[in-house]
């Protein structure tokens, strides 16, 4: 056993080092507490946001927009990042059976790209569905068919859908379509068409789905949580790399020290007052020490993930497309999207004569494609770029690939219920344990809404604040007035699978 090392008793100790666990100990360092943050990855910090460098490559783990409607996120970046926060024009499209079609979808663009018969199609099928409607929709593929048609459903809806969440259209929550496809109001988008000119009266009035610039750091999202970590040095309270979590040990109704393994292999407690998480909840569940009860230990085991593999290809060709980022349609591949980084920002590649994509494969851990060797997945990116006539495969000199292990929560038709047996039992017997983030909160957050709860969970550390940062909604705006009986807004709604399908 290597050396131990003991932190003060009055620490805040912060698990993890991702947007939700830097932005509490930035925010818990201005109110003058001593924290400190412990995070497994021994080289970078950012979680899901970080910036890999591969031989002077700069690449994300799938893309991160700069926006939010909450002011005082966006604010918070401006006051980290300055001016080496960009403003970047957006530009993505969906690629589907050889052709690229606006995303947001303009009627237009779709119904060209289509050709008039395949538009007529179209146009003949949406009108069947509104005249003979399925009676109560239960699934995502019988809702949107009602809402668009078979033929637009199939061609804009199913193949991405199933790649992204690994789930059949047929076995989703019609619940979960009603929510998701809401934001892509068809009046809204002819709207900012016939009224381009036409400024939103707030914030919130901007359909996310729809905005056409966003900030993004010169040097990749990574970036932001670089200079984080340099803020928390320059205060005292440098992040500890590389420390796996061994056990989080309590007694008497309250956590009081991590046990981690460094990177020589030494045993380091780090004792505290309060704990923020925002490590995974299932992970977090399964280092408690004394475990939680056997009730407690099932709903936390029955919480899913789906994982995630970038890999990112380096391109002998100053220019191959001019989008940010190209959601892939087709299935007759299985890459689900495709980021150009240098059209994100210039200096994210070093020789403006190359390009670095990054192609993004949805999957969970341990299956075929999570198990295949480095090599074969490169290969993999290098024929499928070449069949989707991007590139040709000589093309590609360089390729490194990222596996993200619990990238994106999997939510089924009674996880709430699951994440509320382990609320519930933080409440009542470890008050001094703080969740936060898309992780730490098994939510399907955004950068910015993992950020203003962490925000709420550090401010009620420090100075008391009662705001709930359960209620922070896909909006990432807080809500003081939900009633008692009314569904708690845990995050975006996400896909759930029917109950009774059989999985």
């Amino acid at each position: 056993m290597g050396p131990v090392a003991t932190a003060e008793r009055d620490e805040v100790v912060v698990l993890g080092a991702g947007p939700a666990g830097l932005t509490a100990a930035y925010e818990l360092t201005k109110h003058d507490v001593s924290v400190t943050v412990i995070e497994k990855d021994p080289s970078y910090v950012g979680g899901l946001a970080r910036t890999v460098e591969h031989n002077g490559y700069r690449f994300d783990i799938g893309g991160h927009r700069f926006f939010s409607k909450n002011q005082e996120v966006e604010d918070l970046w401006t006051e980290v990042m300055q001016d080496e926060m960009l403003t970047r024009g957006r530009l993505s499209r969906i690629y589907y059976r050889g052709r690229f079609y606006a995303y947001p979808i303009k009627a237009f663009n779709a119904l060209w790209n289509l050709g008039p018969i395949e538009a007529v199609r179209c146009l003949l099928s949406y009108a069947y569905a509104k005249v003979r409607p399925i009676k109560n929709p239960r699934s995502l593929e019988d809702w949107v068919r009602n809402q668009f048609g078979w033929r637009l459903y199939s061609i804009f809806f199913k193949t991405y859908t199933e790649k992204v969440w690994g789930i059949s259209t047929k076995e989703l929550s019609a619940d979960w379509a009603a929510q998701r496809i809401k934001s892509l109001d068809l009046w809204l988008v002819i709207r900012s068409a016939l009224l381009p000119n036409r400024k939103p009266r707030n914030r919130g009035e901007i359909v996310t789905t729809l905005i056409d610039r966003f900030r993004y750091p010169r040097l990749g999202p990574g970036q932001m949580w670089e200079r984080v970590t340099s803020i928390l040095k320059s205060r005292g309270r440098p992040v500890l790399m590389g420390r796996t979590i061994l056990r989080i040990e309590h007694r008497g109704g309250r956590v009081r020290r991590a046990v981690a393994r460094n990177q020589d292999g030494g045993v380091e407690e780090y004792a505290g007052s309060q704990f923020v998480s925002s490590i995974p909840m299932r992970e977090l569940m399964r280092l408690l020490e004394p475990a939680p009860p056997a009730p407690v230990l099932e709903a936390a085991n029955e919480l899913g993930y789906r994982d995630f593999i970038s890999i990112a290809l380096m391109i002998d060709r100053p220019d191959l497309f001019p989008d940010n980022w190209i959601y892939i349609h087709d299935p007759s591949v299985r890459v689900g999207r495709i980021q150009n980084f240098k059209n994100w920002s210039p200096d994210m590649v070093p020789d403006q004569t190359k390009t670095c994509l990054g192609l993004e494969y949805f999957c969970f851990e341990g299956d075929g494609l999570w198990t295949m060797d480095d090599a074969a997945l490169i290969d993999l990116a290098r024929r499928e770029l070449a069949q989707l006539g991007i590139c040709p495969p000589e093309a590609v000199f360089d390729g490194v690939v990222v596996r993200q292990q619990k990238a994106y929560p999997v939510y089924d038709d009674v996880y709430q219920s699951r994440v509320q047996v382990i609320r519930d039992y933080l409440a009542e017997s470890l008050p001094n344990l703080h969740l936060a983030g898309r992780n730490g909160m098994h939510k399907y957050n955004n950068q910015d809404h993992s950020m203003m709860t962490a925000l709420l969970v550090a401010r009620a550390i420090a100075n008391g604040s009662s705001l709930d940062p359960w209620k922070v909604n896909a909006d990432a705006v807080y809500h003081e007035d939900i009633r008692v009986g009314e569904k708690d807004p845990t995050g975006r709604q996400v896909p759930e699978r029917l109950a009774g399908v059989s999985r």
